[in-house]
């Protein structure tokens, strides 16, 4: 499903959040592969509405487990 311009800046903005959030203990790289986890888990749903918010829980869900 193609994403449109909306949900890739809100995407941009989830992303920008967590690293803000996180920058102490994960890195760039977790995180942007937290957000892209979370993101490509919503691929198959047909509403968008609701992604970037639902993306930003389940990727603050990983990168809240520990890690190596």
């Amino acid at each position: 499903m193609a994403i449109d311009a909306h949900e890739e800046d809100a995407i941009r903005g989830v992303t920008k959040r967590l690293t803000s959030a996180y920058d102490k203990t994960r890195t760039t790289a977790e995180i942007e592969a937290a957000v892209a986890a979370a993101h490509a888990s919503f691929s198959d749903r047909p509403v968008r509405d609701f992604v970037p918010v639902l993306v930003e829980r389940k990727a603050r869900a990983i990168l809240r487990t520990p890690h190596d």
